[in-house]
């Protein structure tokens, strides 16, 4: 019997949940993935949840713990006994064990270890708590299936089928020495392909990818994606095998640097959701938007300084300041554009072979190509309205020479600025998304407005 994930069903099976009807439950839920069930349990509080994991078979149970989010995950494992959560984590890769037990309190997570009956699934997680959750070791899995290379290849295959039952997907097979050390790979098909009798050494491939487990994720992710790998093998500084990281780990990095440069160049200045505390909220966002206002007075006082000290004619200021939102929008624009293009790049070093000074080069060539047509455009608009009369052009043909002259300067600058404000930050060791949102748009509405009056400066302002 199997149920679609219909506002019906769910009210149904909380009803259910409620009547202690395990038999609906079972059923109900039979063949339905567990990434359903994880979404499914999330509607309900934590007991009914935990009634419905009790009742349904422990593998399937096992994943949906792993499943759940983190923050969800915490609030979620109280209410489990610390031998409840070691048969889970018995069943589950050591890297997913590993992230569950960092979430525990020191204690529990002892007492959690201490109820693990299988002693290298133990002692495996145990290894993985030593590394940092940012680094190649805090990814990996010490599930793997590996063999000799002196071995003949039907003890290999025997090995396999040994190992395989703690191995949840087998791309290929790790090939080492007789101190762990590794020296390549073999394919199952090559495997399934040769000779009884003959050995690993005469079928593998010594050329194989790996990275140190001190690694930073960054570098895993992008090195996956560079080579377009399913999976990557980790060693020690003696280049010992210790485990693998699978690209389902790396999709999760993938997307939380790419929320956490997003918040970023939103001008958000840590991780925070849309449930957590309105204080932790408002703190997250308030530096950037005072550093805004602050961006925003000191124009303010710049422009006040202009009108006062240097333009004897009001008429013609008066004039420059209706075009004032169009030339900072196109300044914060083309800048955000020309960041985000290199931040792109950044993230994929082999995309960014090129030298800096090619990039500017070409940068340069493309703000100039833009401007041009930007300010004919302006140009072109303001001749428009001239003719059906909505502007006195004896006081706006000044003027438009002025915007068209100072956007295509803009264009260029703000072209520039965002190119080499990031690539800078990188250098510095800084995330570049920064040169993103507040910190490009602040700085190029500033840099914008000097350009602009600068430019009507000796074009008309005296």
């Amino acid at each position: 019997m199997r149920f679609s994930l219909t506002n019906e069903f769910k009210e149904k099976l909380k009803d259910e949940i409620q009547n202690h009807n395990i038999d609906f439950i079972k059923k109900s839920l039979e063949g339905i993935s567990y990434v359903d069930i994880t979404e499914l349990l999330l509607e309900f509080n934590s007991f009914d949840s935990k009634y419905v994991i009790d009742n349904i078979d422990i593998e399937t149970s096992a994943m949906i713990i792993s499943e759940l989010d983190e923050d969800d995950r915490k609030n979620f494992l109280k209410i489990f006994s610390a031998d409840e959560l070691a048969k889970f984590l018995e069943l589950i890769d050591s890297d997913d064990g590993a992230d569950i037990l960092s979430e525990l309190s020191e204690d529990f997570r002892n007492n959690v270890i201490s109820e693990i009956e299988d002693s290298e699934k133990s002692k495996n997680l145990k290894d993985l708590l030593q590394y940092d959750d940012n680094v190649a070791g805090g990814l990996m899995a010490m599930e793997l299936v590996k063999c000799n290379i002196n071995w003949k290849i039907n003890q290999c295959i025997e090995l396999i089928k040994k190992q395989a039952q703690n191995v949840s997907n087998i791309y290929s097979v790790y090939v080492t020495d007789n101190k762990g050390k590794l020296l390549g790979k073999v394919s199952l098909k090559d495997i399934i392909l040769a000779k009884d009798n003959s050995q690993i050494k005469d079928v593998y491939d010594d050329y194989v990818i790996s990275v140190d487990a001190k690694m930073n994720q960054e570098e895993v992710s992008q090195i996956m994606q560079k080579y377009d790998l399913t999976v990557l093998p980790v060693i020690n500084k003696r280049g010992k095998l210790l485990g693998r990281i699978t690209i389902d780990d790396v999709v999760d990095v993938i997307t939380e640097t790419a929320e956490e440069e997003r918040q970023i160049m939103s001008g958000i200045t840590s991780d925070v959701e849309e449930d957590d505390s309105v204080w932790k909220l408002s703190n997250a966002r308030l530096p950037w938007l005072i550093i805004g206002i602050l961006g925003g007075l000191f124009g303010a006082f710049f422009l006040g300084s202009f009108e006062n000290n240097y333009f004897k004619n009001n008429q013609i200021f008066l004039s420059l300041t209706f075009f004032i939102p169009l030339i900072m929008a196109t300044a914060g624009n083309v800048g955000i554009q020309s960041s985000s293009i290199v931040i792109q790049s950044l993230s994929n070093p082999s995309a960014f072979e090129n030298s800096v000074t090619n990039r500017l080069f070409k940068v340069l060539f493309v703000s100039i190509i833009n401007g041009i047509i930007l300010s004919i455009i302006v140009y072109s608009g303001l001749l428009i309205f001239d003719y059906f009369n909505y502007l006195d052009f004896e006081l706006y043909s000044q003027t438009a020479i002025i915007v068209s002259i100072s956007l295509f300067s803009i264009v260029i600058v703000s072209s520039l600025l965002g190119t080499i404000t990031p690539i800078i930050l990188n250098k510095l060791n800084f995330n570049p998304a920064l040169a993103s949102g507040p910190f490009i748009t602040t700085t190029n509405d500033l840099i914008a407005l000097a350009i602009y009056f600068v430019v009507a400066l000796f074009i008309g302002g005296i």
